[in-house]
């Protein structure tokens, strides 16, 4: 199969024929075999019935239901698993994404060889003030904190060779940092494709500013993750040795003075020499700890469901 295309959605019933159409008229036009797999996060409108409807008609439409609402990176993870084309593609249902953009980025990734291609909304068509200023600071943050040189983590449109998919584990809220967590799993040939934006059709956006302050909240989790996840103890216990012999050189310069220098001087408690070496001394053990504990979390960890499903189809 040439391509699977993963589309998550959350009611976006007005919108979902006129997507699949497109798409349709996009696979036949340039003769892909293909699959599109619709992931319903819990919608509360009619989207999956009128998802169920489309699978009885095309045979190519297979879909996954959640019981609720979990989010966008664990309905990318359901698809991603159940994906079988050689590319991959993810897009929005919100017909913001433009199904014309498939052939190229899958000749991208199949002839250009790259492991990963990026949507990069040049032109916009949101709100400056909501969307447009933050979305250009958390671009920003992310590429001088991760490396990867994008100018839209956050585009819904994106390619991918299916080993990529297979390969990396997208949960939480990380499904702005997938070319990241691709990096970080050796996929690091990662190209970027100036792609169309179009004025949302129907309903509103789902974007709000808790998206934004978590975006950042995320970027922070990435980079720690990126740099110490395997091996919470570089972090940890290097920030405890160093607190730790603070409060050793403090306790070492008050015992000195009291012994040989000053033995008539103030008492030792009575200095504020003493309460600087006692807190460094005991934080620097706690995160000595801290690190052992992260060590034996992370070897001892059971892979577990993030996600429920209601139902299938043609799955």
């Amino acid at each position: 199969m040439n391509i699977s295309v993963v589309i998550p959605l959350l009611n976006e019933q007005e919108s979902l024929n006129e997507l699949h159409d497109w798409i349709v008229q996009v696979m036949q036009s340039n003769h892909f075999s293909y699959e599109i797999i619709f992931i319903d996060d819990g919608s509360t409108d009619n989207s999956w019935q009128v998802i169920k409807r489309l699978s009885i008609e095309n045979p190519y439409v297979k879909a996954i239901r959640f019981l609720k609402n979990f989010g966008k990176s664990q309905a990318l993870h359901a698809g991603f698993e159940k994906s079988q084309g050689d590319v991959v593609i993810t897009m929005d249902a919100d017909l913001q994404d433009s199904p014309d953009e498939i052939p190229e980025l899958y000749n991208m990734i199949v002839n250009d060889g790259y492991d990963l291609v990026s949507g990069w909304k040049k032109k916009r068509f949101d709100s400056i003030l909501a969307k447009n200023l933050p979305s250009k600071l958390f671009n920003w943050a992310a590429r001088k904190t991760s490396g990867v040189k994008l100018n839209d983590f956050n585009c819904g449109l994106k390619a991918y060779k299916q080993t990529v998919v297979k390969n990396i584990d997208v949960n939480g809220e990380m499904h702005r940092y997938i070319p990241v967590l691709s990096k970080n799993a050796g996929f690091a040939n990662i190209g970027e494709k100036i792609v169309i934006h179009q004025a949302r059709k129907y309903g509103e956006t789902k974007f709000g500013m808790n998206r934004f302050i978590n975006g950042f909240l995320d970027l922070i989790t990435i980079w720690f993750i990126s740099r110490f996840g395997k091996q919470p103890m570089h972090l940890f216990g290097a920030l405890g040795v160093i607190m730790f012999i603070i409060g050793l050189g403090f306790s070492m310069y008050l015992g000195i003075d009291k012994l040989f220098l000053n033995p008539t001087g103030r008492l030792i408690t009575d200095r504020p020499q003493f309460y600087i070496a006692l807190s460094t001394m005991i934080i620097g053990t706690q995160f000595f700890v801290a690190g052992f504990l992260g060590e034996i979390v992370l070897r001892s960890t059971q892979d577990k469901k993030r996600y429920l499903i209601k139902d299938k189809l043609n799955l």
